[in-house]
């Protein structure tokens, strides 16, 4: 269970590339951004050369990725998207066989999550979290509902990029939500966050006793009326200068999901 271990390795995996813009969170999307000065369309989903990482082995024939680390899944794609369907259940194979490894993805699919999913996944993999992205109320009414009854046995919900404040409150999630992460938009484009809105989510964490991660402000942060200009490198030590994760009702460890 990754947010009661405290994880000391981390490794991402991308086993395939590209997705296809879906809901307004998508709209500037880092990954799109960078394949661009690539030159690369991120609109075409491609497997890539680290597909088989989890199973490879060095040459005294340990891992390469160590047991115990946590698998940062598909952060240059969507792991449910249509265009992978071909390959998911090799994806899945591995995740069975490495069960020594904690695997977390992020998806803003989760309607498709019950035609993906593996012949022996019944209520979940123990070593899998799945976290559904919600940026607005209306993901939120959408997502939220399929998230909530959907057999998974580590749940996080991403509110990042903030794009509004969002209530929690009737999704009840302190009954099945281990963590809320929220954070601001980045690039030169992105769109404003405001700290009300990520104290709001925190007020609702607080009083469910789910675990709570201010994750970074974005570029345009709006604090007190005031909107501040926030460089790249500052954006996620400003969050924590704020000082206001929780660990929940449970006391355990916040899971610190890499860039998104």
């Amino acid at each position: 269970m990754v947010t009661n271990a405290i994880v000391k390795k981390s490794m991402m995996w991308n086993l395939w590339h590209g997705c296809h813009k879906l809901s307004p969170g998508c709209k500037h999307c880092y990954v799109y951004r960078g394949d661009a000065r690539r030159d690369v369309d991120s609109s075409i989903v491609t497997k890539t050369k680290n597909f088989d990482l989890p199973l490879c082995k060095k040459r005294n024939g340990e891992y390469k990725i160590p047991q115990g680390t946590l698998v940062y899944t598909c952060f240059t794609s969507d792991f449910f998207v249509e265009d992978a369907d071909e390959w998911r259940d090799a994806a899945w194979n591995m995740i069975r066989q490495r069960s020594d490894l904690d695997f977390l993805m992020i998806t803003k699919r989760i309607d498709r999550f019950k035609e993906c999913l593996p012949a022996d996944w019944e209520d979940g993999y123990d070593n899998v979290t799945i976290c559904c992205t919600v940026e607005n109320q209306a993901c939120a009414a959408y997502r939220l509902p399929i998230y909530k009854t959907a057999p998974i046995k580590h749940k996080v919900i991403i509110c990042e990029p903030l794009l509004e404040e969002i209530d929690l409150r009737p999704y009840a999630i302190g009954e099945w939500i281990e963590q809320v992460v929220a954070g601001g938009e980045s690039g030169k484009e992105a769109r404003e966050c405001h700290f009300d809105w990520i104290m709001a989510l925190r007020e609702v964490c607080m009083e469910s006793g789910a675990a709570f991660w201010f994750k970074q402000t974005g570029a345009k942060f709006v604090k007190d009326g005031r909107l501040f200009l926030v460089k790249r490198q500052f954006q996620h030590s400003q969050a924590r200068k704020a000082n206001i994760n929780f660990s929940g009702s449970s006391q355990s460890e916040i899971v610190e999901i890499t860039d998104c």
